[in-house]
């Protein structure tokens, strides 16, 4: 059985150029990357049509902030990895890049943020890489601070990968003690490879958690996938990757006064053959 990355290293030695490289280039890691982070914005239940201020926790390369650029929203992002972060910034992300570690808190404003998203992040605050780490106190130290730096109507989103529940009971407890309420949510639970845990944390008051994927509740609904791009369409949204799509990303990072290319014929063209 493969060792967890988590046992092999610390973050910000285990993610190194080779590995950030190689995770921001893998089209399989980027698939399931975008799915999750999907699946994290929708759980996230924010205002249809409004752009709204997310906070990416554990952002890397900037996979998940394509995905919120993708859906109109401004995100900041925080990483310990220089290495993931240098990649983000040759990607020319439009989010703003911070390095630091989860468990020293969120460094941000009382109310920054409209909600946050989290993907295969949180279990590395699990970890003691060096004697001065308490997990339960690191745990306790980022929750808090993320609570401060959130509204009183925001939710946080976290997917990631438990080892057992004694974890689970962990992460948990210590979010509760910063002032969260909410819990587990388990798509597919039934499936080995397609099982995902989203701890969706709330900050004001507890509501009905979102139905889990794969499950009798869920039977006869469509793919959270498949059903944003049906009612985007409906919306009147331009296609991903479409010259309007595009076309729209590049002009909101002018407004940001971010260098972007001219528009030219070849915008948004498809490119065949290989170089």
């Amino acid at each position: 059985m493969a060792r967890r990355p988590e046992h092999l290293a610390p973050p910000e030695i285990f993610y190194n150029e080779d590995e950030a490289q190689k995770y921001t280039n893998n089209t399989r890691i980027i698939e399931i990357q975008v799915q999750m982070c999907e699946r994290a914005i929708e759980l996230l239940a924010l205002g249809e049509d409004e752009p709204h201020m997310i906070l990416d926790i554990g952002c890397g390369s900037g996979l998940s902030g394509s995905v919120l650029e993708d859906q109109g929203h401004a995100w900041i992002g925080i990483d310990i990895a220089k290495a993931m972060l240098d990649v983000a910034v040759e990607r020319e992300v439009e989010g703003d890049l911070v390095l630091g570690d989860m468990g020293h808190g969120m460094p941000f404003k009382a109310g920054t943020f409209d909600g946050a998203v989290s993907i295969s992040a949180l279990q590395w605050l699990c970890n003691a890489d060096k004697k001065s780490h308490v997990p339960s106190k690191r745990l306790y130290q980022f929750f808090s601070t993320l609570f401060s730096c959130l509204t009183r109507n925001a939710r946080a989103v976290f997917q990631f990968y438990p080892e057992n529940a004694d974890q689970i009971e962990l992460i948990t407890s210590q979010a509760m003690k910063a002032g969260f309420y909410g819990g587990l949510v388990v798509d597919y639970p039934n499936s080995a490879k397609a099982k995902k845990y989203f701890l969706v944390l709330m900050t004001g008051g507890m509501v009905k958690l979102p139905a889990a994927l794969g499950t009798e509740a869920d039977s006869g609904q469509i793919p959270y996938s498949r059903k944003r791009e049906l009612a985007n369409n409906a919306r009147g949204r331009p296609l991903k990757k479409s010259r309007e799509w595009v076309q729209a990303k590049k002009e909101r990072r002018r407004q940001q006064g971010n260098d972007t290319r001219s528009d030219s014929k070849y915008t948004a063209r498809k490119r065949s053959g290989r170089f």
